[in-house]
């Protein structure tokens, strides 16, 4: 008997016994899914359609601060909302499964769109080695991973690194953490980019602030065209 069959035999007894729930709607989830189920992902993940959208919310945010070429962001995160719920399980109970579901997800958008074919390498916003070593991983490159199965563009996760421990925004204003984020962030290898078209990648777009910090660091580097896509935007 294979590898191979044994596995999907030991996969069926375990979900028989403790069978994989839908994040979203708790009920259990059909075999072809994962995290979420069909009706869940389709009609309670509040999507942007951003991707289709040139001018919009997202990209609007950098508007006239940081020079960008296009960028969108998968679903809306609001307070107590399913978007939350994923990523709070992503974050803090290590739930890295949830983390690349949603990458894939942003992949699948991206494919559909010219703009996003032709990327060189993504790059995920770098966590402070300090916070790192606490939570175990950087959810943005689980994120970027996960996009990066589905694009099949290389992650780069060695090149923009963070400079300092910044203060938590929660509470800041914009103008409050640009003034915290800035010089945040630099790069190792400049010559890495050199005349790449490079896809910048967080969990969550707020006031934009950390991901400004970060473009400005890649845009550093010779030639290099920046996008951004974030999973969550919130309001």
């Amino acid at each position: 008997m294979s590898e191979n069959i044994v596995k999907d035999m030991a996969d069926g007894l375990s979900h028989l016994f403790y069978p994989r729930l839908c994040e979203g709607c708790n009920k259990p989830l059909l075999q072809e899914e994962e995290i979420l189920c069909l009706n869940c992902n389709i009609y309670n993940l509040p999507r942007t359609a951003y991707h289709h959208i040139h001018e919009n919310e997202t990209f609007m945010r950098f508007a006239g601060r940081v020079k960008i070429e296009k960028a969108t962001s998968l679903a809306y995160f609001t307070e107590n909302g399913l978007l939350q719920h994923l990523l709070h399980r992503l974050k803090y109970e290590n739930r890295k499964d949830i983390g690349y579901f949603l990458g894939k997800t942003l992949g699948y958008d991206l494919q559909q769109v010219k703009w996003a074919v032709g990327f060189d390498a993504i790059v995920p916003v770098p966590l402070h080695p300090k916070k790192e070593a606490e939570r175990g991983f950087n959810q943005a490159n689980i994120i970027a991973q996960g996009l990066n199965e589905v694009l099949n563009v290389p992650v780069i996760d060695n090149v923009l690194y963070r400079n300092r421990f910044t203060e938590s925004q929660t509470q800041k204003s914009r103008e409050e953490r640009m003034l915290n984020m800035r010089e945040a962030f630099s790069l190792s290898e400049a010559l890495l980019l050199k005349d790449k078209h490079i896809l910048l990648i967080d969990d969550v777009l707020t006031t934009g602030a950390t991901l400004e910090a970060c473009a400005l660091a890649l845009s550093q580097a010779e030639g290099t065209v920046i996008g951004i896509a974030t999973v969550g935007i919130a309001g």
